[in-house]
């Protein structure tokens, strides 16, 4: 787990206005994690994600519940590393360059606020410690966007 990450979004997390915040949280992952191409988020909206605060290429603006690899992750509730995806069934490429992909669910209390996406260019790019530190940056990021 990369602790140094998670201590540096901890203090960003602690700007009151939460798109602020969440800006910046999505710069220090782009920053700070090597081999990405793309880090952002996607918040439950209007029935669908909606595009959120990222660093990288411009963006899909919308994704279908259980479209693509983050309408998966939502839908399951659940972590999703993909190796490879443009073998994942219904992948939506907003990046061609993309190759793998790492989704984290934004959940706080049992209720699900979007995911937190992050993009690489290489092929098989995230392992354990990429999902560990990522689970606990959306568990820090969920509790932010909860927050009254």
């Amino acid at each position: 787990m990369n602790k140094v990450l998670i201590a540096q979004i901890e203090e960003l997390l602690k700007e009151e206005d939460k798109l602020s915040s969440l800006c910046n949280v999505a710069s220090a992952i782009f920053y700070n994690v090597e081999n990405i191409n793309w880090a952002g988020f996607y918040f439950y909206k209007n029935g669908k994600l909606q595009l959120g605060p990222f660093q990288g290429k411009v963006a899909c603006t919308s994704i279908e519940i259980g479209k693509g690899v983050c309408g998966s992750a939502y839908k399951r509730k659940m972590l999703l590393n993909v190796n490879d995806v443009h073998k994942f069934a219904g992948h939506i490429a907003c990046d061609p360059e993309s190759n793998s992909e790492l989704v984290v669910p934004l959940i706080y209390e049992n209720k699900i606020l979007g995911v937190l996406d992050i993009d690489s260019q290489f092929y098989r790019r995230f392992g354990n410690e990429e999902e560990e530190t990522m689970e606990e940056i959306a568990k820090l990021v969920a509790k932010k966007l909860a927050a009254k």
